[in-house]
């Protein structure tokens, strides 16, 4: 197979999305829900991870919009970690909405939207995703509605733990 042909082959196009090269300068972020109605009617979930150093943001929202995801990016990554250089995203109305992506062009963040067929090129996303799942699935049993009560201390716990690609802690 040519250079060219291999460079475009879609393995390799899923791996450049995943090569962001330094802390917090790419993010992936995804919505997860509905869950069971918790405090302040929320029910759904915004995670953002950052590829590089696998740190994950997650807000509860009573709706999904492109507003409540726009406040999100603003008050958990970039006023947190500056501004990033790309954001990786699913195809949502909520992620490809006009004002969203003025807001993420303003700020010069490329916005790279990945497509129904292949969710796994937003990896990070999905498993931040997975992490968050089962760990508030382990602590409610069935106290279902009590998930964003909880959220904080599945967080703390997972920045807690080793990661196993660098035996380190994301909190040290």
């Amino acid at each position: 197979m040519s250079e060219a042909r291999q460079l475009n082959s879609p393995s390799c196009r899923a791996a450049a999305l995943h090569s962001p090269g330094e802390s917090f300068a790419t993010w992936g972020a995804d919505i997860l829900g509905p869950f069971p109605v918790a405090k302040g009617q929320c029910k759904f979930l915004i995670v953002a991870v950052d590829l590089f150093t696998k740190w994950i943001e997650a807000e509860p929202l009573a709706n999904i919009s492109a507003h409540q995801v726009q406040k999100f990016l603003w008050k958990n990554v970039i006023a947190r970690f500056g501004i990033p250089s790309t954001l990786v995203t699913d195809n949502g109305l909520q992620f490809t909405d006009r004002k969203l992506n003025e807001f993420l062009t303003g700020l010069g963040i490329r916005h790279k939207v990945t497509s129904v067929e292949h969710p796994q090129t937003n990896g990070q996303a999905e498993s931040a995703n997975k992490v968050i799942l089962t760990e508030l699935k382990k602590r409610l049993g069935e106290a279902k509605g009590a998930w964003v009560e909880q959220l904080p201390e599945v967080l703390w716990a997972y920045r807690c733990t080793p990661q196993s690609t660098t035996q380190e802690t994301l909190s040290n």
